[in-house]
């Protein structure tokens, strides 16, 4: 503990795996090793097959590569202190190392909440304006997007260290995660931490929250573009590039969700399932994404299968 004064701070934080299971955890180190795997390498396959196949060279791809290169930090952010617990037991993170660790992690989340509602835009544009859609969302566009969507991401979380930095922690240092974690961390405190409460909740529902809401919007403009088709196929097959973006949308925002209102709100809610959620939500997305986009996305499952074939000869 370092002290000054009336000031008390933590040198480390002790993370914690799955309550009640800690036995178990090399043996349920096994699936997370799959997922881990699963997101590095398919998330990798992706920004390979985008980079090297000329026809995805446009906006819906770039999207998916940023999708891609985000859920690769998600991976890399929580896999050394998750796989670290489980294999070697190690549960102790020095106070700086963990807020390095929660504001990537807090970046990256709301980096790619923003991703999803850029490429809900993109399908919007592409559907409702499909003549206007090379002219709307050009190279030098889609880039300025980009950068917007980190910078937004970068700034808007920049107080949240300081904000922790400045509080008075002692009792307990056990944090409910094997990552560090916004909420888990402000509720360690023993001092007023009505300040980080408030900011917290305005820069989710300002940045976060209204993603999801304009994310809303665009497919309801899209449904009722859809709607307005003539045929049959044509309905099916504007619907049928959405699949795969809806899919990742709902991985994302249902976990997400689910874990802030838990941090919030859930104080009788048992550890085990807010282990579990908290998992799923930083988890389960970078490993599904690849997946589901290689299996829905036609172009990109040919690009593949002509990679692999490419290879073989």
């Amino acid at each position: 503990w370092e002290f000054n004064g009336s000031f008390y701070q933590p040198s480390a934080f002790l993370m914690m795996g799955i309550p009640g299971l800690e036995a178990l955890h090399p043996w349920i180190s096994i699936p997370f090793c799959a997922l881990y795997l699963t997101a590095l390498l398919g998330n990798c396959v992706i920004l390979f097959i985008i980079r090297r196949t000329q026809s995805l060279h446009e906006p819906m791809y770039y999207f998916l590569s940023m999708l891609a290169v985000t859920d690769l930090g998600l991976a890399l952010c929580t896999l050394p202190t998750t796989l670290g617990l489980f294999w070697f037991n190690v549960r102790r993170i020095g106070f700086d190392a963990c807020l390095t660790q929660m504001y990537f992690i807090h970046i990256l989340s709301f980096i790619e909440s923003s991703v999803l509602l850029a490429m809900a835009f993109d399908r919007f544009i592409a559907i409702s304006h499909p003549l206007r859609h090379p002219s709307i969302l050009t190279k030098s566009t889609v880039l300025k997007i980009g950068l917007a969507i980190v910078l937004r991401g970068m700034v808007s979380l920049l107080p949240i260290p300081f904000l922790l930095k400045r509080l008075t922690y002692c009792g307990k240092t056990e944090l409910s995660h094997s990552f560090c974690f916004h909420p888990d961390i402000m509720n360690l405190a023993c001092a007023d931490i009505k300040v980080n409460v408030f900011y917290g909740m305005i820069i989710l529902l300002s940045t976060v929250g209204m993603d999801f809401i304009f994310i809303v919007l665009s497919y309801i403009l899209i449904i009722r573009t859809v709607v307005s088709l003539t045929t049959k196929e044509e309905c099916l097959k504007a619907l049928n590039t959405c699949v795969s973006h809806i899919c990742a949308v709902l991985v994302f925002f249902i976990p997400m969700i689910g874990l802030s209102m838990i941090h919030r709100f859930g104080k009788n809610v048992p550890p085990l399932v807010n282990t579990l959620v908290a998992y799923t939500y930083l988890i389960i997305p970078p490993a599904l994404n690849p997946v589901i986009y290689s299996i829905k996305s036609t172009h990109i499952r040919e690009a593949l299968l002509r990679a692999l074939r490419r290879k073989r000869g």
